[in-house]
């Protein structure tokens, strides 16, 4: 069996993935890639030209997972928006992909082109929380109050190191997301 059958294109990916999580993309190397998918370095040239290539080949994934996929799975297991709203956020505070995401908005803040792709993936994802708002709320200001406010939530809920008193972290994240919705 060759290289390509042991060890698919995916896993280099995936793999590349998860060291960007771990490390970002200065962990990214191909021989440590190799080394934790056990195979040596030479089959990853039979599918990337470079690390470069791998590394857009990762955005690509990224952006389509978190975006792509996690959308048309909301979509697809229906509701209304509020229903749509709180799977969206739930898909998207998935352990994995959140740590990706998280990777990439700090590895965006020393690459312009990541950077680009990050604005880019997050306009995407504005647009659709604005097209969720827009069926509960008429004011367009409220609307982009309300998707700045829900996303920055998201985000913002893993670089928060502070306490909350008598209440859990869950308690006043759920606490804010009611908030959001009245």
């Amino acid at each position: 069996m060759g290289a390509e059958t042991r060890t698919p294109r995916s896993k280099w990916i995936e793999a590349g993935l998860q060291a960007l999580a771990d490390g970002g993309p200065g962990a990214v190397r191909i021989e440590a890639l190799a080394k934790s998918l056990g195979v040596t370095k030479g089959g990853f040239y039979g599918f990337f030209a470079d690390r470069n290539t791998l590394l857009q080949e990762m955005l690509d994934t990224w952006e389509r997972e978190s975006v792509d996929d996690l959308l048309a799975r909301v979509e697809r297991e229906g509701g209304d928006a509020e229903d749509k709203m709180a799977r969206a956020g739930t898909l998207a505070s998935d352990e994995r992909l959140l740590a990706i995401d998280l990777a990439v908005r700090d590895w965006a803040r020393r690459d312009r082109v990541v950077a680009d792709r990050l604005r880019r993936v997050d306009n995407r994802r504005m647009d659709y929380l604005r097209s969720l708002f827009r069926g509960l709320y008429a004011d367009e200001g409220e609307v982009e109050a309300r998707c700045m406010l829900a996303f920055s939530l998201l985000i913002g809920n893993h670089f928060l190191a502070a306490d909350h008193g008598t209440r859990t972290r869950e308690e006043v994240y759920a606490l804010a997301v009611r908030l959001l919705r009245t």
